[in-house]
This record gives structure tokens, C-alpha cells and sequence, in this order.
């Protein structure tokens, strides 16, 4: 059930015939994380909050400096030296007080991946670099769990969403030998928040069932041209993960 409060903050999702009242129900009852609050953890953290998501744990090791407030739109300068978690868990609550921030300030690794994911509905991985993407995936996989996966660098996004198969390996079976970071290539700030964006949208079809997710697709967006497509991706036969 809603409270009033509740029935008025989502007046606007309550209406849609996509989400209405069972939709905006399954958000709250969701049980999702968020795998980085960067560049792409932080735009996505603050729809699914405003979204009523009803419990978001955010994974990320790292404090605030000031290069991410270029791009990460939910921190401020007195934010400085604080831990991510701990600066997304009080702006999100300041937010959406109806949601429950489960701020975990640890890296992801194939060590602890199954125990910081397991038992959730849904997992959204903007981390930038491959060995906490693989930990996450084999992590989603083995619980059954979709993945929601953003990426950025220089002027380019992609987003994908990744179940059983294929899984986010199929696309990328090693870490490739150029890969490259924002923080080496550079990234235009306001990409993060159009990808970031992005993944919080499939995060709300893939728990509210509305319209086709991108499960199983790959969405390009080049912002300097202003192109979008979208490719279909099939399993790998010999996915060292979900074969």
C-alpha cells in the first residue's frame, strides 16, 4: 500500500498505463544494486530514488574528488574527501525518504561478488574497468540475475542488458589489450548523464515489465554525431561463463 505522501510524489507513474499502480508497487518491492557511483552510478542512482525504488545498495570504494564533479551530478564541493556510498546514501535520502540506501563503500571482486550480490532483483554495473565488470557478470549469472551494463569514453555510450545468455562476456571474452579509461581519454560530462539515464530506464522496464528492454541488444549513442543504433547480440558458444 501507499501513503498519501507516497500516492503524490508518483502521481506521474501512477498514471502512465505502463507502470500504474502493480508497476509502481514492483519498485518498491525491488531489491537492486548499483556497481559504482561514478560518472554513471550517479545520474542512475538518482532516477531510480526518485523512481521509488525501494532498496538500492551502492558498491563503490572510492571518496569524492574533485575531477568527478564534472560529471557526477550528485555530489558538491562540501561533498570533497567523503566516501561515495556514504554522499550518495544522504543525498538519495534527501531525495526519497520512502527508500532504503544500503551504502557499501568495498570493490567489487570475484571474491566477495556473490555475497554483495546475491539475493537482489536486479544489478546496474557503470564501473570502468573490466575485472569488476567480469566479477559482477559471473556473479549475475550464477544468481540468476539481470544485468543492466553502461559504459563512456571521450564522446561515446553504450548500454546493454544481459541475462542468462548471452551474458556480458559473450561480448567481451578477455579485457582487451587497448582498453582505456576516462580518466586517460577524457569524457564529456553531460554522456554520463544521458547513459547513466539510460540504465535507470531499463532498470524500470526490466522491474515494472514495461515495454522491451534491451536484454539480449547493445545501444550505441554517439553523442558528437548524434547517432543511435542498436545491434543484437547472440550467445558465444564457447562463453567461458554462461556456455
Amino acid at each position: 500500500m501507499f501513503s498519501d505522501e507516497e500516492v503524490e510524489r508518483y502521481a506521474r507513474h501512477l498514471v502512465l498505463r505502463e507502470v500504474g499502480g502493480p508497476g509502481q508497487q514492483a519498485l518498491k518491492s525491488a531489491r537492486i544494486a548499483l556497481v559504482g557511483a561514478g560518472g554513471l552510478g550517479a545520474p542512475a542512482s538518482l532516477y531510480l530514488a526518485a523512481a521509488g525504488v525501494g532498496h538500492i545498495r551502492i558498491i563503490d570504494p572510492d571518496v569524492v574528488d574533485r575531477s568527478n564533479l564534472q560529471r557526477q551530478v550528485i555530489y558538491a564541493e562540501a561533498d570533497l574527501g567523503t566516501p561515495k556510498v556514504a554522499a550518495s546514501a544522504r543525498h538519495l535520502t534527501a531525495l526519497n525518504p520512502n527508500v532504503t540506501i544500503d551504502p557499501v563503500q568495498a570493490r567489487l571482486d570475484e571474491a566477495n561478488a556473490a555475497e554483495l550480490l546475491g539475493g537482489l532483483d536486479l544489478v546496474l554495473d557503470g564501473t570502468d574497468d573490466f575485472a569488476t565488470r567480469f566479477a559482477v557478470n559471473g556473479a549475475c549469472v550464477a544468481h540468476g540475475i539481470s544485468l543492466v551494463a553502461g559504459a563512456i569514453g571521450r564522446w561515446t555510450g553504450q548500454v546493454g542488458v544481459f541475462g542468462s545468455r548471452p551474458c556480458y562476456r559473450c561480448l567481451v571474452p578477455e579485457i582487451p589489450p587497448d582498453a582505456e579509461t576516462c580518466s586517460a581519454v577524457g569524457v564529456m560530462g553531460a554522456l554520463a548523464g544521458v547513459i547513466g539515464s539510460m540504465m535507470a530506464l531499463e532498470a524500470i522496464k526490466l522491474i515494472t515489465g514495461a515495454g522491451q528492454a534491451l536484454t539480449g541488444r547493445l545501444l550505441i549513442y554517439d553523442a558528437l554525431s548524434a547517432e543511435v543504433r542498436t545491434v543484437r547480440l547472440g550467445p558465444d558458444p564457447a562463453c567461458s561463463v554462461c556456455a
